[in-house]
């Protein structure tokens, strides 16, 4: 104790500027969120998903990952939301179980945070302080950034991750080698990637990116000579367990705790194969609940096309016969359709018989059916054999016709012989199971197999689904592989008995939980490939009228005033990024053409620090820009303001180049300072002048509303009294 002086102090240094900025941010953004108390755009889109969250209820979301959710429901957990709310149409009266502020606070808090990082970047990039606090101002008076963070939407979740996740590795990459503080910044950064996507697949490009960023810095540390073998080795593993092994296992985690929370059956089941919808409660959880595991001769059976394109459907057939002649001329058998039928149906019934037996009831004990073995299918309620032949199918004549048998007494035998291949067998002598096989049937005589066209037949098939044999079959195909979705063991003998059977419910208890990564790979490939049909909308637009902002959103109106909301952005600043990128290119090139002229106009130190602020601003605005051009989807220009957020953080990048590097003569440099002092006191006023439309309040009369119509392609709303 006698080295210890008393008394004991703590220094403590506090950046002012940051936190003017962040509490302006704040200020900007969570100020009277409560208001409109009614439904916002596309708040009526993410609060669906919501309600469902709130009751643990399953979903799949085709537009991202569940971890955006996750975060929107936790603002709804922490309000005590209950679900109940009708999300049905823009502008409806939030009720009073709706805790709207609590919905909308965590984006808000985002939003505002991405102010300060902006800030920071700067700094990481070796800019000075006045440099960041003309960015983050930047950021702060963006009226579209602004609106975006008020609401229940994710794009300033996903613009905050992305921001976090650059400055953190920036700062790792600025820190020592000696410190280990720098390693923490790394596994933040990994981590923030890892949300990023979790919110929304767009931030992805934005992780390539920095990967990409990381990949040049390691193969530098590669080829430091002043390092041991066995630090590069330390460096190299460390960098890839932060940047690439720990956003893959939060990204599985993300899932897990989605599945885990939203265990109940609901209204997306369909969409996923009979073993993911058999463990969830309720749905056909409850239907199933206790069916054998075997499938045997004897057994009663629906068989579900493993394809849900077009629909989920269930194998057919019905009391109607299809045309003898169809319109082009060609004939047909005339014999029993059978299609594909995308609802439940006593018709989707059907019984595996032995053909070497008569029998319709299975024995005891049952005789499981295995890979390769021979079977018939009866159809349960019409007793017609499901038979293949050499007649062309309907609506796919490449295709045989797949019928219900019926001896017309005219040369045309029964050809109703079917062969079970498991194709997810383990071994070739596997038991076909309940769910969780999937098979293909093939036929015997003419080695088709038995597969959904996708095709819907004209009226006289009911719009129903067309099912074929397919002669030239190569591979696995979805539409051509079946399961056995409900089971029973066949007890009657008689046909009347049979029907009353074929109604009644299942029983006996099997267990058939599938593990959590065979329902991640399920749920992520049907996130990935189904989509809902895109159509057009008033307020879509193109990539290219983003740029120049000729498009706006009206996201509210209220109903008995001109009091509005509107995505619109600052067209000032929105101006002075187009014209910042410009320079930044123009100065890149002409400095990459003179260096290999051997010319250096900068210091080698000031033309890094240029070509990284390229990469992470230009960079950024590019890999959130560029994709879009390739997208087959509806967009909106809230899909550009993670692109924007990069692009306005190019225009201080350049003013400082400019600055220091280019305008070297102080007059010039006073002049020019007059200028950017002018720039934002434009970029203020621009943001007080559409505030009204930022934040829906004051109400503007119709002829201010009238002066705020900049461009003719803007739509703002005028309500006629």
């Amino acid at each position: 104790m006698q080295g210890l002086k008393l008394p004991l102090t703590v220094k403590c240094e506090v950046n002012v500027l940051l936190v003017a900025v962040t509490a302006l941010g704040l200020l900007t953004r969570l100020c009277g969120i409560q208001l409109p108390r009614a439904v916002v755009f596309d708040e009526v889109y993410y609060g669906q998903f919501l309600s469902l969250y709130m009751k643990r209820v399953f979903f799949i979301d085709e537009s991202g990952p569940p971890f955006g959710h996750m975060i929107l429901a936790l603002g709804g957990y922490l309000g005590g939301f209950d679900g109940n709310f009708v999300w049905n149409r823009i502008g409806a009266e939030y009720t009073s179980n709706v805790p709207v502020w609590t919905l909308r606070v965590i984006p808000a808090l985002a939003g505002s945070l991405c102010v300060p990082l902006g800030y920071l970047l700067m700094v990481e990039l070796g800019y000075s302080h006045f440099t960041a606090l003309g960015a983050s101002m930047l950021l702060l008076l963006e009226n579209s950034l602004i609106v975006q963070s008020r609401l229940m939407l994710l794009e300033s979740v996903l613009i905050f991750f992305l921001l976090l996740a650059v400055v953190s590795y920036l700062r790792f990459h600025n820190a020592p080698n000696s410190s280990l503080c720098r390693w923490l910044w790394l596994i933040l950064s990994g981590a923030s990637c890892a949300f990023a996507v979790g919110v929304k697949y767009m931030g992805l490009f934005t992780y390539l990116l920095l990967l990409g960023l990381a990949g040049v810095h390691t193969w530098h540390v590669i080829g430091d000579k002043t390092l041991s073998n066995a630090k590069v080795l330390v460096q190299v593993v460390a960098r890839f367990l932060a940047l690439v092994v720990l956003p893959v296992v939060l990204y599985l985690g993300f899932f897990y705790v989605h599945l885990t929370l939203l265990y109940h059956s609901g209204p997306h089941d369909q969409m996923m194969s009979s073993a993911f919808q058999a463990s969830l409660e309720g749905g056909l959880a409850r239907i199933t609940q206790g069916q054998p595991l075997e499938v045997a001769f004897g057994s009663q059976v629906t068989l579900r096309s493993v394809s849900s394109k077009p629909l989920p459907c269930w194998l057919h057939s019905h009391k109607a016969n299809y045309p003898i002649r169809y319109e082009n001329g060609r004939g047909s058998s005339h014999q029993q359709q059978v299609t594909c039928y995308p609802f439940k149906d006593v018709n989707n019934w059907w019984i595996i018989k032995d053909p070497s037996k008569q029998s319709l009831v299975v024995s005891s004990p049952p005789r499981p059916i295995r890979h390769g073995d021979i079977i018939q299918l009866l159809h349960g309620m019409t007793s017609r054999f499901l038979n293949t032949h050499d007649v062309a199918a309907p609506m796919s004549p490449h295709s045989q016709e797949v019928s219900g048998y019926i001896d017309f007494n005219v040369s045309m035998p029964a050809q109703n012989l079917w062969r079970v291949d498991i194709t997810n067998r383990e071994s070739d002598r596997d038991v076909w199971k309940t769910i969780l096989s999937e098979v293909r049937l093939i036929h015997v005589n003419t080695s088709a197999v038995l597969k959904l066209s996708g095709a819907s037949l004209p009226d006289w098939g009911f719009r129903q689904l067309e099912v074929v044999g397919d002669k030239i079959y190569k591979g696995y195909q979805q539409s051509g592989t079946w399961n056995v979705e409900e089971h029973r063991y066949g007890r009657s003998h008689e046909q009347k008995e049979r029907e009353l059977e074929l109604k009644s419910p299942t029983h006996d208890d099997i267990n058939r939980n599938l593990t959590f990564m065979a329902k991640f790979i399920e749920l992520q490939w049907k996130m990935l490939t189904v989509r809902n049909e895109e159509s057009e909308h008033k307020y879509s637009s193109l990539p290219l009228e983003w740029i120049t902002m000729d498009t706006n959103i009206a996201y509210w109106l209220h109903p008995s005033s001109n009091a509005q909301i509107h995505l619109m952005g600052n067209i000032v600043t929105w101006t002075l990024a187009n014209l910042a990128l410009f320079v930044y290119v123009l100065l890149f090139l002409t400095y990459l053409l003179r260096r290999r002229r051997k010319i250096e106009d900068v210091p080698e130190a000031s033309w890094e620090q240029l070509v990284l602020a390229g990469v992470v601003c230009s960079g950024g605005w590019a890999v959130n820009y560029l994709p879009f051009f390739l997208m087959e989807k509806t967009l909106f220009l809230y899909h550009y303001l993670p692109a924007l957020t990069f692009q306005i953080l190019q225009i201080p990048v350049v003013v400082e180049h400019l600055y220091i590097h280019v305008l070297r003569s102080p007059s010039h440099q006073k002049a020019f300072g007059g200028v950017v002092l002018a720039a934002m006191c434009s970029v203020y006023l621009c943001y007080r002048t559409f505030s009204p439309l930022t934040y829906g309040q004051p109400e503007l009369t119709s002829e201010q509303l009238a002066t705020l119509r900049w461009r003719e392609s803007w739509d703002i709303l005028v309500r006629k009294r």
